[in-house]
């Protein structure tokens, strides 16, 4: 099956929330309460927030299919729609997320890919992202794919603070970025 990855439209605002979701319930909610996982979902998933989020110019959302169905999605920013950094020489992965029964399937890595050919296009010299800290699965993927951690930033889930730890991959040599 190949991944088709395609960029999403506004009208396509109803199947963002529902893989937003549904794939973060699936990806954090045994290791969360229930009250942090409604919370965020309500309010960091909502359709308002996810309009807005597609209004930032210098933000864009993909998705993924495979066989004519959407299965995972991507966002990414540029410039001062990046949360930490906001330079114009990097790309931040804010998500990258597939439905469960998808995993092993290739559309994280066809997602991976994506983002890096956007970098390569906008000529960035590094792209950076955030994972929670307890999230070693998504690590050791990221570490296998060149990742390097560099520092840590708090993420917000309802409640509960959680430790974020970001990490980035150099895509020019001759970078001396502080980050």
């Amino acid at each position: 099956m190949t991944v088709i990855i395609e960029r999403l439209e506004k009208q396509q605002l109803q199947i963002l929330q529902q893989i937003a979701r549904q794939s973060f319930y699936e990806t954090f909610a045994e290791v969360n309460s229930k009250e942090d996982m409604d919370a965020y979902l309500m309010n960091n998933l909502s359709l308002e927030q996810l309009k807005k989020e597609m209004d930032e110019p210098l933000s864009a959302f993909y998705m993924a299919k495979l066989d004519q169905v959407y299965v995972g999605y991507l966002k990414v920013n540029l410039g001062h729609a990046q949360h930490e950094f906001k330079e114009d020489n990097a790309l931040e992965i804010e998500r990258v997320y597939v439905l469960q029964k998808f995993h092993r399937k290739k559309v994280g890595q066809a997602l991976y890919a994506h983002a890096f050919s956007i970098a390569k296009e906008k000529e960035v010299d590094y792209v950076w992202l955030g994972v929670w800290e307890h999230n070693y699965k998504a690590m050791a993927f990221y570490k296998k794919n060149g990742f390097v951690p560099f520092s840590q930033h708090e993420f917000v889930l309802g409640t509960d603070h959680q430790i974020d730890i970001l990490m980035k991959k150099v895509l020019k040599e001759d970078v001396k970025s502080g980050v």
